[in-house]
């Protein structure tokens, strides 16, 4: 079986990481824009682990994308939570219509 190309993985991950990019930046829900969030973290996982393979002998690559989605699984867990509360409170999970802090 013939490798693939590392410049693949690092066009996937550009990719996921645009795209996650582009709906945090552009979605006003709030679950939307952790699954943007998540979209981007991955594709940083994608890259670091692609550049990885220069360093055959070192697992820091591997070692960091594995450290980064565990910290991904903590930061939705809280994240999640969070977002519960506020739907409690204003029951609304648009972010255009959660103003009471700036007023």
């Amino acid at each position: 079986m013939e490798p693939v190309d590392s410049h693949l993985f690092l066009i996937v991950g550009a990719a996921l990481f645009s795209i996650g990019l582009a709906v945090v930046l552009v979605k006003r829900h709030v679950i939307v824009v952790l699954m943007g969030i998540e979209l981007m973290l991955n594709g940083v996982n994608i890259n670091l682990v692609a550049f990885s393979q220069y360093d055959p002998d070192r697992l820091q690559g591997q070692m960091l994308a594995l450290f980064v989605m565990v910290v991904a699984a903590a930061e939705s867990a809280v994240a999640l939570a969070i977002v519960l509360q506020v739907y409690r409170h204003f029951r609304t999970a648009q972010l255009d219509e959660l103003n009471e802090l700036k007023q």
